[in-house]
Formats: C-alpha cells, sequence, structure tokens
C-alpha cells in the first residue's frame, strides 16, 4: 500500500488519534472505578440514591 508523499502526515495522524482514544478509554476506565467507589462509600455511610427508591416510597 502506498500512501505517496503524505504518508508520514497519514501515519502521525492515526498514531495520534489512536493514542487520543486510548487515552480517552482509560480516563473514562479510572474515572468508572472512581465513581463506583465514591458511590459505595456514601451508601456505606447511609446516603440512598433516588433512584434506587420504588415508586411507592415517594413521598
Amino acid at each position: 500500500m502506498a500512501l505517496g508523499p503524505y504518508a508520514s502526515f497519514i501515519v502521525t495522524s492515526y498514531a495520534l488519534v489512536a493514542a487520543t482514544v486510548l487515552l480517552l478509554i482509560v480516563w473514562i476506565a479510572i474515572d468508572y472505578r472512581n465513581q463506583k467507589e465514591r458511590l459505595r462509600e456514601l451508601e456505606a455511610s447511609g446516603v440512598t440514591r433516588r433512584s434506587g427508591r420504588q415508586a411507592t416510597d415517594i413521598r
């Protein structure tokens, strides 16, 4: 596959996009883990989620 005179630009662009997507995936995974831990801490301290209530619990 010949990319011509723009090969370095094309390869660099694809590499930067791949690195950016990988960085975003890692960032989301770390944030997800932090959010789950924060929810566990809040639930352990007695704070409950409104979405966890039943429709009959609404006052």
